[in-house]
């Protein structure tokens, strides 16, 4: 057992230097080991750099300025477990998808599929918000943005390059209205641009100034698309030389020009609906049936065929379509595609807000009687001075309001005449150019073509009406050329008027002359007349709404 010891001993003594030398070295190891047991494999703890908000400001400086359009990515990290990731500029969702072979990238939108079947479209989301523009209203260009994703390993961040995308030419439409609508805000203060045809000033617009950048505007860029479906003499076609001629006017003139029209429909901001209503009660209706059925079925017909052969009304749900109705029953056809109804721009002359219409979206056009089919004769009258009729009408009896006036005023005052029919051998114009106020009260319906005619004579119209909104009167103020009157002031018709001083009632009149170029009808149109009236105001309805790309 001695022995043993010794041996022991000697065997230290002998290797002494050796092990302390191979102590020396692997008491640092040991040390390293203990370190790597409690604080894990990686010292650096990249996982706390990981769990950190990437900022692009920190990736891209040009980037800080849109900071106000990010949106928080959820990216799951190599755990699977959801955590903050990299910020984006669009309102999409960005799933990184992680398997054994790749890691790749899939946007998710968020926004509605639109179906293009004839079938109803399974959204009710007719307007969507582009989200393409900065604040600024520039559009954004998506070439060089880039995405942090971390690697599985324990390193820093690497930088994946994003595929670029193209941006549609619908897109790049919509960047273009955003910079519209920021010039004509700019142009209410601002100075007016001069125009050898015409520049509007005065109290009779809203803002002069407004109208007149919204208009320039519209004469560069605004573009119609014809639907070219359909035959006459149901489409491409309407009345020309009726009280609904409106409608056939408009049909004809949008179908022959060449600054709006555009035949390409990927470059037009609305689509046109080419039928006539007066046409269909002419040709679809069948006289004294009293079923709408046929009506009903026939407008619902043909938007089923362009939606079915166009992607147009899905992608909108028909909010960039419009169709121009003068007859009565303009509203009630509409009634028959409910997407028409709620969404479509609705150029109609009946504009009765207890029915339906919405000026924010729909359009009051003029209700006029071109008997010879031009205003040749029409137009013109004498000065205030010359005018020795305080206030004149004469029609027919129909309607709620018009009972309540004859009732009133009909043979009971030399200053108001007011006749279901005029003697004969007297000209119904000519009382209207002797007389300072033409009494225009609703019919069956609120629109009346009497307040055209007073405008073509010189002549101040009163509106006696409740519900109407007047054509135009989202740039035109009504009551600064003409004088409005409820239903329940008739009996006192006579003292209203009398109120209106002599000074007032001359500037009246005089206004009336100044916008009369906006309701004259020409051939071909001229600027500022009122077939380029009716395209502003559906220009004006189109800057209103931003259409989503149909992905």
């Amino acid at each position: 057992m001695g022995g043993g010891r010794r041996n022991y001993g000697a065997w230290l003594g002998s290797n002494s230097c050796s092990s302390v030398n191979l102590l020396l070295l692997m008491l640092p190891l040991m040390a390293l080991a203990g370190l790597v047991s409690v604080w894990g494999p990686n010292p650096f703890n990249w996982n706390s750099v990981a769990n950190k908000r990437v900022s692009w400001s920190s990736l891209n400086a040009s980037s800080s300025s849109l900071n106000s359009r990010v949106t928080t990515l959820e990216i799951p990290d190599s755990s699977g477990k959801q955590r903050e990731g990299v910020l984006d500029l669009r309102s999409r969702v960005v799933v990184a998808v992680d398997d054994a072979h790749s890691k790749k990238e899939k946007a998710i939108s968020d926004d509605t599929s639109f179906n293009h079947s004839s079938t109803p479209p399974l959204s009710v989301q007719a307007i969507h918000s582009l989200q393409l523009s900065n604040e600024t209203g520039e559009i954004l260009n998506f070439s060089g943005r880039t995405n942090t994703i971390m690697n599985e390993s324990y390193g820093p961040p690497i930088v994946k390059q994003r595929r670029e995308r193209k941006i549609s030419i619908l897109e790049r439409m919509e960047g273009k209205l955003i910079h519209v609508r920021a010039a004509i805000r700019e142009a209410r203060n601002g100075n007016q641009t001069q125009d050898s045809d015409y520049v509007p000033v005065g109290p009779m617009y809203w803002n002069a100034k407004a109208f007149q950048r919204s208009y320039i505007e519209m004469e560069k860029q605004f573009k119609v698309f014809v639907y070219e479906e359909g035959e006459p003499p149901v489409f491409h076609n309407g009345p020309c030389k009726s009280i609904y001629a409106m409608e056939g006017n408009f049909i004809h003139a949008i179908e022959i020009n060449k600054q709006f029209r555009t035949k390409d429909p990927g470059k037009a901001h609305v689509f046109f609906l080419p039928f006539s209503v007066a046409m269909m009660v002419q040709f679809v209706y069948q006289r004294d049936s009293r079923d709408f059925g046929p009506i009903r079925k026939t407008a619902r017909d043909y938007v089923n065929l362009i939606s079915t052969r166009y992607p147009y009304w899905n992608r909108s749900l028909g909010a960039d379509h419009f169709m121009v109705a003068c007859h009565d029953w303009g509203p009630e056809t509409s009634f028959s595609v409910p997407y028409m109804y709620k969404n479509s721009i609705r150029v109609l002359c009946n504009a009765n807000t207890s029915e339906g219409f919405n000026p924010a979206k729909d359009v009051s056009f003029p209700e006029i009687n071109l008997q010879t089919g031009t205003i040749n004769g029409f137009v013109g009258g004498p000065s205030a001075s010359r005018r020795p009729i305080l206030a004149f009408f004469a029609g027919g009896v129909h309607g709620p309001i018009r009972p309540i006036l004859l009732e009133h005023w009909e043979d009971k005052d030399e200053d108001i005449k007011v006749h279901k029919y005029l003697p004969k051998g007297v000209s119904y114009y000519e009382v209207m150019r002797k007389s300072r106020y033409c009494l225009c009260p609703s019919g069956y319906e609120v629109a009346s073509p009497r307040v055209v005619e007073a405008i073509y004579t010189g002549c101040v119209p009163v509106l006696i009406s409740d519900h109407y909104v007047p054509p135009f009167s989202d740039v035109l103020n009504w009551k600064s050329f003409s004088v409005e009157v409820s239903v329940k002031d008739i009996p006192n018709l006579k003292n209203i008027l009398m109120s209106i001083s002599s000074r007032q009632y001359i500037r009246k009149q005089r206004r009336v002359a100044q916008i009369r170029r906006h309701f004259e009808v020409h051939y071909p149109p001229k600027r500022f007349d009122v077939f380029h009236m009716i395209l502003h105001s559906v220009w004006l309805r189109r800057l209103n709404i931003k259409v989503h790309e149909d992905h």
